[in-house]
């Protein structure tokens, strides 16, 4: 009766490997592997490096200026950009989004904001949101973060 639906995926386990801090402000995009959670300021776009089941959480205080393309994604802050999530993507009440989402699963709390289109894309387009755009600047910093087994 309260369990989960049949067919119902299995919510992924928020594992962190890198922690951007409250009072920490990056300048760049950043690629990372494993679980990364932003107290934080991101002013760059946020890629994964090569693996699909990275996660991003952004907390209640985190601010991302910048493209998103990871496959599980937990936005508890504000985001200026699209988000790409090729896998699930979760919006809290506490979500502010300005930028077009695209997203293969959504769960979207009462309270959250988009301000942008949201586009369903099926499992077959899901790899190609993970794709980085190559036409991007390549004289803008970025940071590679890799989880260590």
């Amino acid at each position: 009766m309260f369990g989960k639906k049949k067919g119902q995926k299995k919510r992924k386990n928020m594992r962190i490997d890198t922690l951007i801090g409250q009072n920490t402000h990056v300048e760049g995009d950043i690629i990372f592997s494993g679980g990364l959670r932003i107290d934080g300021k991101v002013n760059g776009n946020i890629f994964i490096d090569s693996d699909d089941q990275a996660v991003l959480s952004l907390s209640e205080r985190g601010i991302i200026n910048g493209e998103i393309r990871v496959p599980f994604i937990l936005i508890n802050g504000e985001v200026n950009g699209n988000i790409y999530a090729s896998q699930h993507l979760e919006l809290s009440s506490a979500a502010r989004v300005t930028g077009n989402i695209f997203y293969q699963t959504l769960e979207m709390t009462v309270g959250s904001e988009v301000n942008g289109q949201m586009i369903h894309i099926t499992a077959d387009q899901a790899a190609e949101t993970l794709q980085i755009d190559s036409s991007s600047d390549d004289d803008k910093p970025s940071l590679h973060l890799e989880k260590q087994d």
